[in-house]
């Protein structure tokens, strides 16, 4: 009987969490972005500039590297995408993955919703899931439906949950409350039959966010990612640093069963270290199936930008690294909130959040809705208010794309550091052979190794609280 009393409190008192994360974070406060028309915007390795491309290009004199070493950052630095139309197509078309409210119970908890404690999670699954786009899709992919969004479907939203604010909240203490279902903006014009590219790209669109639906089946669903965080001494509902999801992260697309996923793993740097022949070897491993074939690489670096605070003098390799065709994006943020920086415009960080409750969606049923995986407006952030604690990913489609992405990445720590020693360094070799203990690739009985254990449990101590 005592066991059953416990049971109904938890039970209580996770309606009681559930229905206050759902009025704090189901409010959409209406903030404008404001973007300079003089300044030029970085958004993955994409530039737009939102003037006309010839007086950008007599204007223009982004500085990074003093040394004419031949790096393709300079390229990188003066080709010109498009203009604001297609700025917002290209950030709209990124997967954003937010707060969710009941979804299935997560496997011993109480909780159906990450509110409050998820949003480094959820900002890991935003790069992975960019990086998954790039492998799949391709840097040039965008959502066609992408303009018919705009900031007043967020505003539906917004109106509909302070209608049902009140209700809500009393109706969750008793167990009553039925499911949400999100308004759907409004549809453009129906759009002209679509090819076959197109319909092999809206399938991969899709199956990409359903690998990542709040259930306990999804390979990179909330659920899966709590299982592997077990192993590393992580339950439901405590916070998350960005070194021990990156690491979480791993786990999970080593261990996806999807046959689509075989042909991608994931490496985290050690020690601030990548290790070019570790990251080889997981490239040229063997698929599941027994066949011999190259993988595509996202790899994943935790570094600090600082000590408490970020140093600024960080802030030309950031801008850098967001201005690379490789990079998917920074899993970090500022104290007490984690956000998924994927672009800048002068010293200001462009981001995603994740802070913004929403309702279930079960990606499992057909032509489930969309909308809620793509954010209609971008946020900024300025550098100075960046935690330092951070983990940085790119994405190599095969062994010749990481050679040179070391070459380039490795060329702008020495270049934009004015540190002694940069934030962290390529080096050739294993990790044995600098008497390092190197993880296995294929671990049969423990997920993390002990050595992997011993990490993450420093980086745990070491990192944000996440509120």
């Amino acid at each position: 009987m005592e066991a059953t009393g416990t049971d109904e409190v938890e039970k209580i008192k996770s309606k009681f969490m559930s229905a206050w994360h759902n009025m704090k974070y189901s409010w959409v406060l209406k903030t404008k972005t404001y973007f300079s028309r003089n300044s030029p915007v970085f958004l993955l390795g994409k530039c737009y500039h939102f003037k006309t491309e010839g007086k950008y290009r007599a204007l223009h004199s982004f500085q990074f590297s003093s040394a004419g070493d031949g790096s393709n950052f300079d390229k990188i630095n003066t080709e010109i995408s498009g203009n604001v139309e297609e700025f917002r197509r290209d950030f709209i078309s990124r997967i954003w993955l937010t707060y969710r409210e009941e979804f299935p119970q997560i496997k011993g908890s109480a909780l159906t919703t990450d509110c409050g404690w998820g949003c480094t999670l959820r900002t890991g699954q935003m790069l992975l899931a960019q990086g998954l786009m790039l492998h799949f899709l391709g840097r040039a992919w965008v959502w066609p439906d992408a303009l018919d969004m705009d900031s007043s479907d967020l505003e539906s939203w917004t109106s509909s949950t302070v209608r049902k604010l009140t209700a809500s909240f009393e109706a969750s203490l008793t167990a009553e409350r039925d499911p949400k279902i999100l308004p759907q903006p409004q549809r453009g014009p129906a759009r002209r039959s679509w090819d076959v590219t197109e319909m092999r790209n809206e399938v991969y669109h899709r199956k990409i966010i359903s690998w990542f639906g709040d259930s306990p089946v999804a390979a990179f669903g909330l659920h899966q990612l709590i299982e592997y965080g077990k192993k590393s001494g992580k339950i439901a509902g405590d916070w998350y640093g960005p070194a021990v999801v990156a690491h979480i992260l791993r786990k999970a697309v080593e261990e996806a069963r999807d046959p689509e996923l075989q042909g991608v793993t994931v490496y985290v740097a050690q020690d601030c270290t990548v290790y070019s022949s570790d990251v080889i070897d997981r490239q040229c491993s063997f698929m599941d199936s027994g066949k011999a074939g190259t993988k595509a690489v996202i790899i994943l670096v935790p570094v600090r930008l600082g000590g408490e605070r970020t140093n600024t003098d960080y802030l030309e390799f950031v801008k850098g690294i967001l201005s690379l065709e490789y990079c998917v994006g920074i899993i970090g943020g500022k104290p007490k909130q984690s956000y998924y920086f994927a672009g800048f415009q002068d010293d200001s960080l462009i981001y995603m959040d994740p802070h913004y409750c929403q309702s279930f969606v079960d990606v499992s049923i057909k032509d489930f809705p969309l909308e809620s995986f793509h954010c209609p407006s971008p946020k900024k952030m300025s550098f100075k208010k960046m935690d330092p604690s951070c983990t940085i990913g790119f994405y190599c489609r095969t062994v010749q794309d990481f050679e040179k992405a070391s070459e380039e990445i490795t060329k702008m720590l020495k270049s934009s550091s004015k540190e002694k020693y940069p934030l962290f360094t390529f080096v050739k070799g294993h990790s044995r052979d600098y008497d390092f203990a190197s993880s296995p690739l294929h671990e049969e009985n423990d997920l993390f190794s002990e050595d992997e254990k011993k990490r993450l449990k420093r980086f745990s101590t070491e990192e944000f609280v996440l509120l």
